[in-house]
């Protein structure tokens, strides 16, 4: 019974987000600013989470590491943090979309699902393939739910991504550590910080918004078992911690230039 609340409480608010998505309006901005930033990490960087590679090694493992880094966390040389996915919250007006389209494209490839972030606007396609000569799924559950099979490599298919929010991606297969996140959105202003934890969003409507670093976390809360359908094996697969999000105040005067940066880290 409180299963059957919960989902009912998830799926209520999930319809809830995709109207708020739908009521964002196209319009064509005049002087309109950038914001720009970097997002930094403080403190002692967290020890990397990794999984042993313990299938398909010969695809999976060419050079023989043994374990793969679940890229939870990666913090540059210089401690910009890439990854991290930083936007302007309940803005209803502006540009028309203009996400990367590389981050609409996911590959498999030597059992990792590339791009890490993905950013899909609500309502559109994401497309996929896999470039191993290996079976992997692609298994959503959040905003979407698709458990996709790829037994060839180099087939692209797509599925549509009807509501926002947030979706989980893993494979079932039996490659455990294989993960990566997705964002369905419903307007543009959203970006992934690279390697040196840049950002930049551009054209943005003038006002005062508020800005936030979304990171999905960088913690196992605990290992899971289950029954692998595919191997017919008993796996263990990881949990993880809930996403973490930072929140500031910007103004963006009309043709200007707005500078954040994010400080984040464990405390």
């Amino acid at each position: 019974m409180l299963k059957g609340l919960r989902w009912a409480a998830l799926a209520s608010l999930l319809s809830s987000i995709s109207a708020l998505g739908q009521a964002y309006q196209v319009v064509s901005v005049n002087n309109g600013g950038t914001i720009a930033g970097t997002v930094k990490w403080s403190g002692a960087v967290p020890h990397s989470a990794t999984l042993a590679i313990t299938k398909d090694p010969q695809i999976c493992d060419p050079e023989a590491h043994k374990t793969r880094d679940l890229e939870r966390l990666i913090v540059g040389a210089q401690g910009g943090v890439a990854n991290t996915v930083v936007f302007l919250k309940d803005i209803s007006r502006g540009k028309a979309m203009d996400l990367p389209a590389q981050r609409q494209f996911l590959d498999q490839r030597q059992c990792r699902y590339e791009p890490h972030i993905l950013l899909v606007p609500a309502n559109a396609k994401l497309r996929m393939k896999s470039s191993d000569a290996v079976l992997h799924t692609v298994h959503m559950d959040g905003a979407a739910t698709y458990n996709l099979p790829f037994p060839f490599p180099n087939q692209i298919i797509a599925r549509d991504m009807p509501a926002t929010g947030l979706v989980n991606l893993k494979c079932n297969g039996g490659h455990t550590w294989m993960n990566a996140e997705m964002m369905v959105v419903s307007h543009p202003y959203y970006a992934v910080t690279d390697e040196t934890g840049k950002f930049v969003l551009t054209n943005v409507p003038p006002g005062d918004y508020q800005i936030v670093a979304w990171h999905e976390g960088w913690g196992i809360a605990h290992q899971e078992g289950s029954f692998d359908v595919l191997t017919e094996k008993r796996i263990e697969r990881p949990v993880f911690t809930p996403p973490r999000e930072w929140e500031k105040k910007v103004s963006v005067d009309p043709n200007g230039s707005a500078t954040v940066n994010f400080v984040i880290g464990d405390k």
